[in-house]
């Protein structure tokens, strides 16, 4: 059955909902070592089979930030700073990736980030890649998380 493990940016501005059925010891922590997110420190999952609902209070507080390729969108709340997800508009919907870094979860329970290599991959490899690890996602309004 699936849990539900909330979090979010410092400020709320950015909320999300994760639901997977994996156990939290057993989550793919991967660190991608891009310049990006090695200066964020990041530790990032995801579950093809899970579903990830982010809630954003106000959209004039969020920078949807791209680099590299140009094809995803890098979720950072600029109230606060706090860089939560990625997200890739595929024809089927949204996918992404959570940064378990925002997750209201104790941080020691997570297993240890694998490190990441993405910089050899052209546009159709990484759609290709983020297809078979990336949960499915949803914006949804802030009420919806309560």
């Amino acid at each position: 059955m699936a849990e539900i493990h909330r979090g979010g940016c410092h400020c709320g501005n950015i909320r999300v909902a994760y639901r997977t059925a994996k156990p939290v010891a057993e989550w793919p922590i991967r660190a991608c070592q891009c310049s990006f997110c090695r200066k964020h420190g990041v530790r990032a999952t995801g579950d093809p089979d899970g579903l990830l609902e982010i809630a954003i209070a106000d959209e004039a507080k969020v920078d949807r930030y791209r680099f590299g390729l140009g094809i995803t969108d890098f979720l950072i709340c600029r109230a606060c700073g706090v860089y939560v997800s990625a997200l890739v508009e595929e024809p089927d919907g949204l996918l992404a990736t959570l940064i378990v870094n925002t997750l209201d979860l104790p941080q020691d329970g997570f297993p240890d980030p694998v490190q990441a290599h993405y910089d050899d991959e052209n546009e159709e490899q990484r759609l290709a890649r983020r297809r078979l690890r990336w949960t499915p996602a949803s914006m949804v309004l802030p009420a919806a998380l309560d």
